[in-house]
């Protein structure tokens, strides 16, 4: 699929378009769910040459936008409420796009092609007014630069956006933020995460971050995660998007109804409970089900497919978070394939990106690497991250849990303490530090240490 520049019959030149690449667009919008959430930013009615493309592109933002799913059946029903179904071409076209292409894989590619024929369009349309204008005699000639330099802004804006602000601005926005956190002195500028001690020195996880949770294997981070995941959703009342790429969502909820029931996991596992223990279960399974948590457990995915996940379902409910269980298993992209090295920059750069962008904290969990021979202090550092340079460069926040009991499971007289230690090793924000928290293991559960005895 090419864009063209066509002559007419008549000698006149048709604007830049792609009517086969605005089809095979529309037609895999019909066959996958996902395509309309990555396109929309790029593409408006008016971007399509086609006149009645322009119709029935308005007609499916019209579905996206009242989270209804986008099929032949859908559309047809949308585009007779709007009474354009017969300026269409009737569902005989429609159906005709649902099967022009096999495959949404290259949705995003016929979007950029479609921009580029728009911009082009539209660049021919401001150029052709200011040659109109320029053959004026009496055109005022500062006026004639003011206004070429206004048509051609309109069509640079949607290409180059002009993202910077004013200190004007910024420093009106920072006073209003500074006056509410003085005249609420003591309420988080992020979100709770349920850990008294975390949310003293951090101030709650913050909208943008890329928080970083890194421990080695058996210290219990895929619970941590679980249970920040329970807690933003069930404290903050705001929507968390946990993927589990590593632990299907079957486990996960015997884990959390465990953590939340009192019911030893084990027994929630095998059903061995008593009739007391059963009422616990459901209790705890009906209070899970009125929070906000959504959990993927696609067990291999790369990071644009991460990216669109989680628009979707910012679109489809208010998401306040997005956890990923966990950073090393992110597929790469073929352009760096088999160069982990560069494959790690590409996925953490690239959630940093999603954190700024869908202006949510993303938490990713990170493997460390389990060699700490020839240490003497088992304590985990920033280089123990596995390809550690760009998670540690891209992270706002990274977090260490640490277990000593770990370490000390064979030691003589060696009596546990179930406490965990969770490092802060990088804040951007603020300063680093130890917290502990107490770990019950057959609950799953961290818990805030009580140093105040009350």
């Amino acid at each position: 699929m090419t864009e063209e520049v066509t002559h007419s019959k008549t000698g006149g030149r048709v604007p830049p378009q792609d009517i086969e690449t605005e089809k095979s667009l529309l037609g895999a919008i019909m066959i996958s769910d996902g395509v309309l959430t990555e396109v929309s930013t790029l593409l408006k009615p008016e971007d399509f040459y086609e006149a009645r493309h322009q119709i029935i592109y308005r007609a499916m933002m019209n579905l996206y936008d009242a989270h209804r799913p986008i099929d032949l059946i859908t559309l047809t029903n949308e585009l007779k409420t709007l009474k354009k179904l017969n300026e269409v071409g009737k569902a005989t076209y429609l159906t005709e796009l649902s099967t022009y292409v096999q495959t949404a894989a290259n949705a995003k590619a016929y979007a950029e092609i479609i921009e580029r024929c728009s911009t082009r369009r539209k660049l021919i349309a401001a150029g052709t007014e200011i040659i109109e204008k320029a053959y004026s005699d009496d055109a005022n000639v500062n006026a004639l630069v003011g206004a070429a330099e206004k048509e051609l802004f309109a069509v640079s804006d949607k290409i180059i956006k002009s993202d910077y602000r004013t200190m004007d601005d910024l420093a009106a926005e920072a006073f209003d933020r500074i006056e509410m956190l003085y005249k609420n002195k003591g309420t988080l500028r992020g979100l709770k995460t349920g850990f008294r001690d975390i949310d003293k020195k951090t101030a709650g996880f913050q909208k943008g971050d890329l928080v970083i949770v890194g421990a080695r294997p058996a210290m219990g981070k895929t619970t941590f995660a679980q249970n920040l995941a329970y807690n933003i959703a069930s404290i903050n009342n705001k929507g968390v998007l946990f993927f589990s790429m590593e632990m299907g969502s079957g486990e996960i909820m015997d884990r959390m109804v465990s953590s939340i029931s009192g019911v030893d996991n084990w027994n929630v596992r095998t059903g061995n409970m008593t009739s007391d223990q059963v009422n616990q279960v459901e209790d705890a399974l009906a209070t899970l089900s009125e929070i906000p948590l959504f959990i993927d457990d696609t067990s291999s995915m790369d990071i644009t497919e991460i990216r669109n996940k989680a628009r979707r379902a910012m679109h489809d409910h208010e998401i306040g978070a997005v956890i990923i269980d966990y950073l090393q298993l992110i597929q790469g992209s073929d352009r760096y394939k088999g160069q982990r090295v560069q494959e790690v920059t590409e996925i953490s750069r690239g959630l940093k990106i999603m954190a700024r962008e869908l202006k949510i904290p993303v938490i990713a969990l990170a493997q460390l690497s389990r060699n700490v021979t020839g240490r003497d202090d088992p304590t985990p550092v920033l280089s123990d991250i596995r390809e550690s340079g760009s998670i540690e460069q891209d992270a706002d926040l990274v977090l260490f849990l640490h277990r000593p009991d770990y370490y000390h499971q064979n030691d003589k007289d060696y009596e546990k303490t179930n406490i965990t230690e969770l490092i802060i090793a990088k804040h951007r924000h603020g300063a680093t530090g130890k917290i502990e928290l107490y770990f019950k293991e057959e609950l799953l559960r961290f818990i805030s240490l009580d140093k105040t005895h009350e």
